[in-house]
């Protein structure tokens, strides 16, 4: 049931359907496959907010939201998620890495004073709100962002965390972006991404390698050619991917490019990999001035390099 206050809370917030188009956004069409397979990645982002903007509870988006495909439903419900940032129970659950995620678009769009009671309540997942807010502003303020490099000095979110970690959780959404404004052409990808200053280029490289796992948008041969110019970034790129992989196996909504991206960046199954990062949860220290969060990705791709992934 829609409600007269999502409806107006969409027309404000929400960017027109145009914005997602490559050419509007000045992306790099690398082929028109590549291109439609973001073109629909944007629309079915905007889809899932329009639907639970409009929506009177959060429950209510859910039929609608079942109908988007498999294979863009993830991204429906990362829009859900910046509508509705307490849409992380019933069916939005299976989906709650990328509920989180869109979370951090609505940090882009509303006023920072606000930021302090956003329903972020999962201490280990909330850092995914900084991963969504950073691929927002790569998206829709790509030359700031991604051609000038643009990072605040001291970020103030959460304010209750290490003040130096936020802006590499954000670094992680610039790279996930940055697969989208280099039009999935791992060439185009990795000339933006090595542009950055080099104490970045870590999260940059898991960005792009969640990125074009859980979008996809490539062939083998783009994928075999990224991971090549990963280089000594390797293992993050695998990290990045079994985040994507997890993401995908818990929504059950795994599709063929998910299993191809995990083959080559992991070297393994989609479920393989999702074992990993699950593995890397067990007796996770408590935050303290290295955040539970950072010693997960890390177990992540110290695994991956234990097992040659570098």
């Amino acid at each position: 049931m829609k409600s007269a206050l999502g409806s107006l809370r969409r027309r404000i917030l929400t960017p027109p359907m145009s914005q997602t188009s490559v050419a509007v956004r000045g992306f790099h069409p690398k082929t028109p496959e590549a291109k439609d397979r973001l073109e629909s990645v944007g629309r079915s982002f905007l889809t899932g907010y329009a639907f639970a903007a409009e929506a009177s509870r959060a429950r209510d988006a859910e039929a609608p939201l079942s109908t988007v495909s498999a294979s863009y439903r993830g991204f429906a419900y990362e829009g859900a998620g910046m509508a509705l940032a307490e849409f992380l129970e019933g069916e939005a659950d299976k989906h709650i890495y990328m509920v989180y995620v869109g979370v951090g678009w609505a940090m882009a769009r509303v006023p920072r004073f606000r930021w302090s009671v956003m329903h972020t309540p999962d201490p280990l997942l909330r850092w995914l709100a900084l991963d969504g807010f950073g691929f927002h502003q790569a998206y829709f303020k790509t030359a700031r962002y991604v051609h000038q490099h643009f990072q605040e000095e001291r970020f103030p979110w959460p304010a209750d965390g290490p003040a130096w970690y936020p802006n590499k959780v954000i670094d992680q959404g610039i790279g996930r972006a940055s697969w989208f404004v280099g039009g999935t052409d791992p060439d185009v990808v990795a000339g933006l991404l090595t542009a950055f200053p080099e104490h970045r280029h870590p999260d940059l490289w898991a960005g792009a390698g969640l990125a074009a796992t859980y979008a996809g948008g490539a062939e083998r041969d783009d994928l075999e050619r990224f991971w090549e110019l990963a280089g000594e970034h390797r293992s993050q790129v695998a990290q990045g991917a079994a985040f994507a992989a997890a993401a995908r196996v818990r929504a059950d909504l795994v599709m063929p490019h998910n299993e191809l991206a995990t083959d080559v960046f992991c070297g393994m199954s989609a479920a393989a990999a999702t074992k990993i990062t699950d593995e890397a949860l067990v007796d996770l220290p408590p935050d303290g001035e290295l955040p539970a969060f950072a010693v997960w990705r890390s177990r992540i791709s110290d695994a991956f390099a234990t097992l040659g992934r570098r």
